[in-house]
């Protein structure tokens, strides 16, 4: 029976000492510029916004799509109820001027509604995975720089259907009403983005979360004053359109398109409950807005923080 020895291993060399000068500098400066507030966090909630950019360059499709349906949606529409009696929808001069409006905002709450779907896809693939764990100075870049990503997208749409809106002889608000017109969307657009990737963080897939979106999209629509007035549905839509974000962001803008001379003290509605000023509405879509961001917070925590 043999014996095996064991040949002594070489000695080891002693590890190098990670905690140099160098390291702790870099430590404390990663630990003193963390915050939402930071010069890290900017710098890298901009590289991750490149980033998007650059997918999209890659596929303009997307672009070019998102662009070109809602133009679809204002052309056939319109021409579709081109020739109903003047008056019939207010005080529009054509059924166009009416809908465009209702575009613009159903274009925004599409887009940032779909906002979710490149986090799902990066949380699919793993690559989410390395975004936590590399040293930010804040994962919540990762949800800023999606929503930085739509509101730009948001506002090239806009800009698209404010363009056509106007060839097709809706003409155009005031400078301060077209101001008005950018802040709505951009409300809507960071509220709905916020419940979208709340959703991306909750749903298990892409399936699941692709399903929401197709399941809420067009009910909100026609539930809404997006495509006719409130006093053409009946009783119970008009109630359930008076609870719709959407309709107080569709209002406004459809109101400072034919008043120059808005003020927030206008009435842009008249609900089942009460007249509705444009203050108020303004205050129900900042409200809508700070419920998602909240609704959201926990949730973010406990998968990113």
């Amino acid at each position: 029976m043999s014996t095996t020895i064991p040949t002594p291993s070489p000695a080891r060399e002693a590890a190098p000492n990670l905690e140099n000068s160098e390291l702790k500098a870099w430590k404390a400066e990663l630990v003193k510029s963390q915050g939402l507030v930071s010069g890290a966090f900017v710098q890298e909630t901009l590289a991750m916004t490149r980033r998007l950019f650059i997918q999209l360059q890659r596929r303009p499709t997307t672009l070019v799509a998102g662009v070109i349906q809602p133009l679809i949606w204002l052309v056939l529409f319109g021409a579709l109820f081109q020739n109903v009696p003047a008056g019939l929808f207010g005080e529009s001069r054509n059924y166009g001027q009416f809908l465009g409006a209702g575009i613009i905002v159903f274009t925004a709450f599409g887009g940032a509604l779909n906002a979710g779907l490149p986090v799902m896809f990066d949380r699919e693939f793993g690559f989410l995975n390395r975004f936590l764990v590399a040293p930010l100075a804040s994962r919540y870049s990762i949800v800023v720089a999606s929503a930085l990503f739509i509101a730009a997208l948001s506002l090239v749409q806009t800009a698209a259907i404010l363009a056509l809106s106007a060839v097709l002889g809706a003409g155009l608000p005031s400078l301060p009403g077209l101001l008005l017109v950018l802040f709505i969307v951009m409300v809507l657009v960071l509220g709905v983005t916020a419940l979208s990737l709340g959703l991306t963080f909750a749903l298990p897939g892409h399936i699941e979360l692709i399903g929401v979106i197709f399941v809420t999209n067009l009910p909100l629509l026609f539930s809404s004053t997006a495509l006719v007035p409130l006093e053409f549905m009946p009783r119970w839509l008009q109630v359930v359109a008076s609870l719709n974000p959407l309709t107080y962001a569709i209002e406004p803008i459809r109101y400072v398109y034919l008043h120059p001379a808005w003020g927030l003290g206008s009435t842009v509605l008249q609900t089942p409950f009460a007249a509705v000023s444009l203050g108020a509405c303004l205050a129900v879509l900042l409200v809508f807005c700070g419920l998602a961001l909240g609704l959201i917070q926990p949730l973010l925590r406990r998968r990113i923080a």
